[in-house]
């Protein structure tokens, strides 16, 4: 990580599981499958994505995990204290992880590019116009 690079930084409502992301994002949208809105609570989930060498993570976490589309597991990390879904992916393990927008601590830092799974987006959860749309994951 250098100083000149875009920073993300950001975590959990009370503050105990926080990140710091460097550079520009690898993808950034709105995810509508049911386990994303399930573990959100909402129609949907935003998302942004960076290479692991960028982002570093402080406090403790747990995780939860359940099966992804390409069949292996989706892993989403919280704050054990306050309960707030902070990023996706395995510290030391994955290559990237996926940060929850709502976790950011500067939200106007999220430009929405792509909406997946749009498939299985309720008809009450709204899709920002511009947003490339995949009925699934898209392809890599």
């Amino acid at each position: 990580m250098n100083d000149t690079e875009q920073r993300y930084t950001g975590g959990c409502l009370c503050g105990a599981l926080r990140y710091e992301a460097r550079g520009e994002p690898l993808f950034a949208g709105h995810c509508y499958c049911a386990d994303c809105r399930k573990a959100s609570g909402s129609g949907f989930i935003p998302f942004v994505g960076f290479a692991s060498s960028a982002v570093r993570f402080t406090g403790p976490s747990r995780q939860v995990r359940s099966k992804a589309a390409h069949g292996g597991d989706a892993v989403r990390n919280f704050c054990p204290t306050c309960g707030g879904l902070v990023h996706g992916g395995v510290v030391g393990l994955d290559d990237s992880f996926t940060i929850y927008a709502g976790s950011l601590d500067e939200p106007a830092l999220f430009h929405p590019k792509i909406a997946i799974f749009t498939r299985d987006r309720p008809a009450w959860a709204i899709i920002p116009p511009g947003l490339t749309l995949f009925e699934t994951m898209p392809p890599k």
